[in-house]
């Protein structure tokens, strides 16, 4: 049961929900997967959730992008489309649904 004067209402793509509380599609666990950024006055917390099984999933992928960008030549992992949105919000660090871990710039 929902609480009164609740409701649902299903988001798809990039949406500010809350001034400072972003929902950024990242497909991959599932179709409709979505981090949760916050940003604060002390900085960015995504929250990936499942985008990836673990903070160091997170690194490999952060690092193949950056790869990418210093002009490093091939053959370099390929990282999802949307882990360059994620690291454009310039997060202080990022925490995981299934890891203790956090992931820190």
């Amino acid at each position: 049961m929902d609480p009164d004067g609740s409701g649902w209402q299903e988001l798809n793509g990039q949406t500010e929900v809350l001034p400072g509380v972003t929902l950024i599609p990242t497909p991959g666990h599932t179709d409709g997967h979505q981090a949760l950024i916050v940003r604060g006055s002390d900085g960015v917390v995504i929250v990936a959730g499942q985008s990836h099984d673990s903070a160091h999933g997170f690194a490999s992928d952060a690092l193949a992008v950056r790869a990418h960008h210093d002009g490093v030549e091939d053959p370099l992992p390929v990282s999802p489309e949307w882990m360059e949105v994620l690291l454009a919000m310039d997060p202080s660090y990022v925490v995981f649904a299934h890891d203790h871990s956090v992931w820190k710039p």
